[in-house]
């Protein structure tokens, strides 16, 4: 199926081979032919379309920019592709497969002993199991060297004991990865479900993310095996490493909401008739609003490539990612914006996927690095000072 008209307005695709075309095929065709029949209803009823999983699974798209143990082992552009097509339907379901891959996948991966990636990655490949992520706190986002859940050696076990909250897929998850502080600097823990003095709960009330499993996390002197932490990671460079990856696909799929914003506007202006029988797209107000979209689709498309051929070199530096990610989170807000004033009334229904665009993407905007975080990263990349000790 091609694209629609004029979403690759600067000729984008001359930009991917052809495998790379292929796999945001398979993407979009799995998007269009299963997400997208229920993924209102899913938002409307705050559920996760838990069904989708195992198909994902079976199609590469958890860790699949992974190598061994099942995974795909994809180039990190065409990963990037895929979250563009997962967050074309929901920023929630491109949310579940960044945290399986980027935040859970990813530290066992790199930092995990042969019998904990044996034991975990392939079960987390195929979605037999799910992971959530556990760094965020209720007293420490942005800062989190101050998060106050610790871990304590007690012979062959660590003892575990703090909160951590807005965690994806938390309530959900058979394996978190938890990071704690311990007298020798934060380390990362793997907390199977079940486990004695751990405990989740569910955030309630969300008018963001709806379809999209968000959780709290307890410890009450929780004790963790001494073979359940990571060996090789010691301080936060472990956490922000697994951020680093998650921000990169965050930077890909917020593209994809904002080509399903810009569309939905396009064809919305085309076809609906006002003044004198004449289409909205006719307008030029309309038309002023439709070009500053495309316009900054394609510059958010081309900044995504950039990354992700860097990251496929070996070149990407995290402040790179900080550009990625904030961009593209504003321009997609932008677009989700603009294509909600161009519909009208209209543009607030379900109907129409602009509102819920509008609202996941306000969270994706704040989570995983705000947008002020980001921007005292480059800060710092610009000028070798650091503005937020």
């Amino acid at each position: 199926m091609p694209s629609k008209p004029f979403t690759d307005y600067l000729l984008i695709d001359t930009l991917f081979d052809e495998q790379e075309k292929l796999v945001r095929q398979t993407a979009r065709d799995f998007v269009d032919a299963e997400v997208l029949p229920v993924i209102q209803a899913a938002y409307r009823d705050g559920t996760f379309p838990t069904k989708l999983i195992p198909e994902m699974g079976r199609l590469g798209f958890f860790g699949a920019n992974l190598e061994g143990y099942g995974c795909a082992g994809m180039s990190n552009v065409e990963y990037g592709l895929i979250m563009q097509e997962i967050e074309r339907a929901d920023s929630g379901l491109r949310s579940f497969v960044s945290v399986q891959g980027a935040l859970v996948m990813f530290p066992i991966w790199k930092y995990g002993t042969g019998e904990q990636k044996q034991k975990w990655l392939p079960r987390l490949q195929s979605g037999e199991a799910i992971g959530c992520f556990g760094l965020t706190e209720p007293d420490f986002g942005s800062n989190p060297g101050g998060m106050r859940t610790t871990a304590v050696r007690d012979g062959s076990h660590w003892v575990l004991n703090g909160e951590k909250t807005w965690i994806t897929n938390g309530s959900v998850a058979d394996i978190a990865v938890v990071w704690a502080k311990t007298d020798d600097g934060v380390r990362g823990f793997l907390v199977e479900k079940g486990t004695p003095g751990y405990s989740t709960s569910d955030i309630h009330g969300k008018m963001s993310m709806r379809a999209s499993v968000t959780s709290s996390l307890a410890f009450a002197d929780c004790r963790v095996p001494c073979c359940n932490m990571f060996q090789d990671v010691k301080g936060l460079k472990g956490p922000l490493a697994c951020l680093s990856q998650a921000r990169f696909g965050i930077g890909w799929g917020v593209i994809g909401a904002a080509m399903d914003c810009f569309e939905t506007a396009r064809d919305y202006t085309v076809l609906r008739k006002q003044f004198d029988d004449r289409p909205l797209a006719s307008h030029q107000l309309v038309q002023l609003k439709l070009a500053d979209m495309i316009t900054e689709i394609a510059k958010g498309q081309l900044l995504a490539i950039q990354c992700g051929r860097l990251k496929d070199q070996g070149k990407l530096h995290p402040a790179h990612i900080s550009m990625l990610k904030r961009n593209n989170v504003s321009i997609a807000l932008d677009c989700a914006r603009a294509a909600r004033d161009l519909l009208g009334a209209n543009g607030i229904t379900e109907e129409y996927p602009v509102m819920r665009h509008l609202c996941n993407l306000e969270t994706v905007k704040t989570y995983e690095g705000t947008d002020h975080i980001h921007a005292l990263v480059i800060g710092e990349r610009v000028t070798g000072i650091a503005a937020y000790k």
